[in-house]
């Protein structure tokens, strides 16, 4: 799947996919919010709805020509992780997407949920989540350290909405490195 790509659904966690697309778009990055469902309309966890960009449904899912630039974005949220990992379509799309050269990024429970879908690619990549979501990440052979984000290879993971500036400034990190102070100093962030 080409391009950076964000995905809601109902129940997404605000924070991580919210200010995942800001410190992206800062940083200048072309970035598309896409809804799961046959609607644009998608609900937060926390009641808010935002407008999304696309419906998956009007989105080339192929992998052909990818690379690790173009990065699916899964933030976490209940039951929004869960109705990720549910999407048949948005996962057979996501392993076809890692598998041709792709990068995936995940937040909070996505990790756990999602992207443990990748199964045996995770094996001996470092990776983070929410407490009580790494049962599955270890289960493929996948080592979690409690870090607020961590990029293994072309798997970026974050640890939750408390870490989402620095789980956003890790895929920046991948995509665009020369903006990454810059936008770090542009939200007043210190230089760690």
């Amino acid at each position: 799947m080409k391009g950076v790509n964000i995905f809601l659904a109902d129940g997404f966690e605000d924070v991580e996919a919210l200010a995942t697309n800001d410190v992206l778009r800062r940083g200048g990055i072309d970035v598309n919010i896409i809804s799961i469902y046959d609607e644009t309309s998608v609900e937060s966890s926390h009641g808010i709805t935002v407008e999304a960009d696309q419906i998956l449904e009007n989105v080339n899912l192929g992998a052909a020509g990818t690379t690790q630039a173009d990065v699916m974005i899964f933030p976490g949220g209940m039951p929004g992780t869960r109705n990720l990992a549910a999407c048949e379509p948005l996962m057979e799309a996501m392993k076809a997407h890692y598998a041709a050269g792709g990068t995936v990024a995940a937040i909070c429970a996505a990790p756990g949920l999602v992207i443990s879908q990748l199964g045996d690619a995770l094996k001996g990549k470092e990776v983070t989540c929410f407490d009580g979501f790494e049962a599955n990440l270890e289960a493929e052979g996948a080592v979690f350290v409690p870090r607020p984000a961590v990029r293994s290879g072309r798997v970026i993971t974050g640890r939750s909405a408390g870490h989402a500036v620095s789980f956003a400034l890790e895929i920046l990190g991948l995509l665009a490195p020369e903006k990454v102070e810059q936008v770090r100093h542009a939200m007043y962030l210190k230089t760690i």
